[in-house]
């Protein structure tokens, strides 16, 4: 075991913990009735947080608590719940104790609008470029410093980690990243120019640039997670190498053996 995952065994094992629950009946419902039995816990001091909803509550709590590195697990009080574990009130301490860490790494996005502002954001999942009128995207695609793709016509294309692999990437026929394959997945959406092109899979540790093609004629906007840039020029993206983020997932639903699954269902 990794110093890191030691660390957020031990965090689990013998800190305080914290209830978060997102905005519907369902997720207040077992705040209510977990603090009944485990207390309420300061999510700012505790030393594991519990995010109770769906995916999409995850990612927000992983980018709330983003600066802290706390170790987060989640429990399904949505819909999928492929970040989350399976929801019980029961031993949970124990099951917090005897938890599975896996570390992943966001995505740094970095969009120039024409307005010339700057903007940058964090991804856990991908960043994705994104036609904004009826107009195909026309973009550009350089790998460190080499242009790699000189015109690619499409809806858009986007950027993902492994752990966001099995997301929209996925439903733009994107290929599932095994975590710790060390790579990011690179999936047009809709390509028109060049019709064969299905993408590529880079190093993490490269950085790639979009430069968008004729921006007034085609506007295009960037996405990282749920933050929006709008009339992008150049959209840079990188492997953030300072930030470092830990879920908790019990070792009947390891993430990575989720994704390794995801490859075979038909």
């Amino acid at each position: 075991m990794s110093d890191r995952a030691a660390a957020a065994r031990t965090a689990a094992q013998d800190r305080t913990v914290a209830f978060v629950a997102a905005d519907t009946t369902e997720a207040r419902s077992a705040y209510q009735r977990l603090t009944r039995l485990y207390g309420a816990s300061d999510p700012e001091r505790a030393g594991v947080i519990v995010a109770l909803g769906g995916d999409g509550f995850m990612l927000e709590t992983l980018h709330r608590y983003l600066d802290r590195e706390v170790p987060i697990y989640g429990m399904n009080c949505g819909t999928i719940g492929f970040l989350m574990n399976q929801y019980g009130e029961d031993g949970l301490p124990e099951r917090i104790a005897r938890s599975q860490p896996v570390t992943l790494r966001p995505l740094q996005m970095k969009a120039r609008s024409r307005d010339g502002r700057i903007t940058e954001a964090i991804a856990i999942n991908e960043v994705s470029l994104l036609r904004e009128t009826r107009q195909t995207a026309k973009l550009a695609i350089r790998v460190d410093g080499k242009v790699r793709l000189r015109e690619l016509i499409c809806d858009g294309v986007l950027l993902s980690t492994p752990a966001g692999s099995t997301a929209y990437n996925l439903s733009a026929h994107g290929p599932i990243l095994p975590l710790g394959s060390n790579l990011l997945a690179l999936t047009p959406i809709s390509a028109f120019r060049p019709r064969r092109w299905r993408g590529a899979l880079l190093p993490e540790t490269v950085e790639t640039v979009f430069d968008i093609c004729e921006p007034e004629k085609r506007p295009v906007s960037a996405v990282a997670d749920s933050t929006e840039v709008r009339d992008v020029i150049e959209v840079s993206v990188r492997v953030d190498q300072t930030h470092r983020l830990t879920l908790l997932f019990d070792p009947e639903h390891n993430l990575e053996e989720r994704i390794l699954s995801e490859q075979f269902v038909i």
